[in-house]
């Protein structure tokens, strides 16, 4: 099955351009974009392919795929350098004697423990106000750690309300917590 997208031609005229075409066309720009964001060729294999899978599922609803496909890589090599960002231990005197820099204690004071504590329980508070719905949003959320798309999964609420829920429940959330003097 060969799936196909309006195109502009040079003379203004609408042309369809299959998934393959596409493919054919932009797989070694694409690759040398990506080789540009991650610097391995078999990532940026990796990314270029996901891309278009990404594509394939999504073809009828993309209106500009060409663009569409880079703002894709662009956005899977920002998740990938995220995903492997290396932590690099520092050493103390420049690396001379390789032993590890010993930090101080990063323990909160009392005083910066009982501000936690006392923002924790009115953040609690604050989402008490909140109709049971958005609670149950924002626990899959942020306690769960659950994507939208599992979210939309887990209470049959469609991707898009989940986010739009979720932002107006956010939103109430923060107006609560600096009414209340515990946000600024």
């Amino acid at each position: 099955m060969t799936v196909a997208m309006p195109k502009e031609a040079a003379s203004g005229a609408p042309q369809t351009e299959s998934l393959a075409e596409l493919f054919a066309a932009l797989e070694s720009p694409l690759l040398a974009y990506a080789m540009k964001l991650v610097q391995q060729s078999e990532t940026a294999q990796d990314l270029v392919q996901e891309a278009f899978v990404r594509l394939h599922g999504e073809f009828e609803s993309v209106r500009q795929p060409r663009p569409w496909l880079y703002r894709t890589i662009h956005n899977l090599a920002a998740n990938h350098h995220r995903k492997h960002r290396k932590i690099v231990p520092l050493t103390k005197g420049g690396g001379d004697d390789g032993a590890p820099i010993e930090w101080p204690d990063d323990a909160p004071t009392p005083d910066e423990a009982l501000q936690r504590l006392e923002a924790a329980d009115h953040t609690r508070r604050c989402l008490e106000t909140l109709d049971e719905r958005s609670r149950h949003l924002i626990r899959l959320k942020f306690e769960e750690k659950h994507s939208y798309r599992r979210i939309s999964e887990l209470t049959g609420i469609s991707i898009g309300n989940v986010g739009y829920i979720l932002h107006h429940a956010l939103k109430q959330l923060a107006d609560e917590l600096k009414r209340k003097g515990v946000a600024p």
